[in-house]
């Protein structure tokens, strides 16, 4: 991956921010490793999630292994450029995150399961880096379709949170909210690490485990 100028680690404005093209990445609507679309519509019982932790290549491999997930796909969300290339996120100038579209049943897989899977496979308290990849483009997020999502995402944090504080990390970064419009990233990067297997990861979690059990509501 490419790596930012840390001196460029702030999110642009609106107004500051590369404006984009009406015209979308055109991609084969097809999932290297299953053959099922990576783009909608899905089958009405699957529901969406997007997940930025770092690189993205690695990021979607940790989804596709997931049993329950329909499919994934990676792109860009988070900023205020439409339609950005690879090139202009990387600048620092769209204010995008790296990020996964995971649809996911949750009559197979819980919502709570893919977040335990989000908070373990990366360092969430690195702020606008993961690792050695540093730039606003590498923050973590969590961006849900639903208010149910919202409210399930922000208990885990703070779960997360403390079991992160008792050893010793700081305050986590993760920003959640609302799913902002995703971008497909190009045809390159989609299951990258399924078409090169030995491809760089970027992925490293911080060792704490966040428990299943402790990811759910206080009602469930």
């Amino acid at each position: 991956m490419l790596f930012a100028d840390p001196a460029t680690l702030k999110i642009p404005s609106e107004a500051d921010a590369l404006p984009g093209r009406d015209e979308a990445i055109v991609l084969p609507n097809s999932h290297y490793m299953h053959g099922r679309p990576i783009a909608p519509p899905f089958p009405e019982e699957m529901a969406r999630a997007v997940f930025g932790m770092g690189c993205f290549w690695g990021a979607e491999r940790k989804f596709w292994q997931q049993e329950g997930v329909y499919t994934t796909a990676v792109g860009y969300a988070g900023g205020a450029t439409k339609n950005a290339t690879y090139q202009e996120v990387c600048s620092g100038r769209t204010g995008h995150t790296e990020v996964v579209l995971a649809a996911y049943d949750p009559a197979s897989v819980p919502f709570e399961l893919l977040l335990q899977l989000f908070w373990e496979s990366h360092d969430p308290t690195q702020g606008m880096r993961q690792g050695n990849d540093v730039g606003t483009q590498y923050r973590s997020a969590i961006f849900v379709e639903n208010t149910e999502q919202l409210e399930k995402a922000e208990h885990s944090r703070r779960f997360y949170q403390e079991q992160l504080t008792v050893a010793g990390y700081g305050v986590i970064s993760t920003e959640i909210r609302v799913a902002p419009p995703f971008y497909y990233a190009e045809e390159y990067h989609q299951q990258y690490l399924a078409k090169n297997p030995a491809g760089y990861c970027g992925l490293g979690g911080t060792g704490v485990s966040c428990s299943v059990e402790g990811l759910l509501m206080p009602s469930e």
